[in-house]
């Protein structure tokens, strides 16, 4: 176990941001039960997370950040921390994710991690790895933030049709998660199109992609395998997926149609089910 007298703040970003919180609450003359008791979490989850046995939360940054008068220092630190706490393979995907202008995102059977609810993070990440669960979520939600910068990427993703029927988590998993993607419906910069079923063959039949567009450094193109990434700005390669790209969201339903097509599986396939006296059905 870690002691708070010996962390090493140059050690990982998890124990500078501990050596940071600590290091403010005590100029604040705080003890961790008070400061836990001021931002409504406990004495104890303060001390874990002083001490890097515990993730912050982009949550607890804000509040810690305004209870102490820290100018927003934790909550800019705690994307460093949760980027450094990703597989290695993964943490220059994240990078850019944070820098991209535009990202477009092609995806063959699930919805993408962007775009993951809690609980359908949760079921994909413990799928036949339970440990460390609630971080490793933790962890995939908080690059959802990018969303929130002043200036936001521009967001396309197309989702094959079966990422609407492939039930991952439960009913009501799945209810949430297709309900989370109609609350983009009027997001001008989170376009969400589904190629159908019925489009037959199409351009990404090889798999899915990412495409990470800059302001003035080289298109990305992004495939993942088990346990590994590849990013690539060969230009061949880019014109390639970027033409592939084009054509699937060609092929897809018009974003209202979409929409539409995501609202009907959410209602049919994933509503309530009711007995005859219209009383939900265990």
């Amino acid at each position: 176990m870690t002691h708070i007298n010996i962390l090493d703040p140059g050690a990982s970003p998890l124990d500078y941001y501990g050596f940071e919180l600590r290091r403010h609450r005590e100029s604040a003359g705080l003890t961790q039960r008070q400061l836990g008791d001021i931002v409504n979490y406990t004495g104890s989850l303060v001390g874990q997370i002083e001490t890097a046995r515990k993730l912050p939360t982009p949550e607890f940054s804000e509040r810690v950040d305004a209870a102490l008068g820290t100018g927003g220092l934790l909550s800019r630190l705690v994307g460093l921390v949760m980027r450094s706490r990703l597989p290695a393979w993964f943490q220059q995907v994240a990078e850019l994710e944070a820098r991209a202008v535009e990202i477009c995102s092609f995806q063959t059977h699930m919805t993408l991690g962007l775009l993951q609810t809690d609980a359908y993070a949760r079921a994909v990440l413990g799928a036949l790895d339970q440990t460390d669960l609630d971080d490793r979520t933790a962890v995939r939600l908080a690059r959802q933030r990018i969303f929130e910068k002043g200036e936001p990427p521009v967001f396309w993703a197309v989702l094959s049709e079966a990422a609407l029927h492939q039930e991952i988590g439960g009913p009501k998993t799945m209810r949430e998660q297709l309900a989370h993607l109609l609350s983009f419906e009027n997001n001008s910069r989170i376009n969400i199109q589904v190629l159908p079923f019925s489009a037959g063959e199409h351009a990404g039949l090889q798999g899915s992609f990412d495409l990470y567009r800059f302001a003035s450094d080289p298109t990305i193109v992004y495939t993942e395998s088990y346990g590994s990434g590849h990013p690539t700005a060969n230009p061949d390669t880019v014109t390639d997926c970027s033409l592939r790209y084009d054509h699937l969201r060609a092929s897809a339903l018009s974003l209202r149609d979409s929409a539409e097509l995501i609202r009907r599986a959410m209602e049919e396939r994933y509503g309530e089910q009711r007995d005859s006296d219209g009383g939900p059905v265990a």
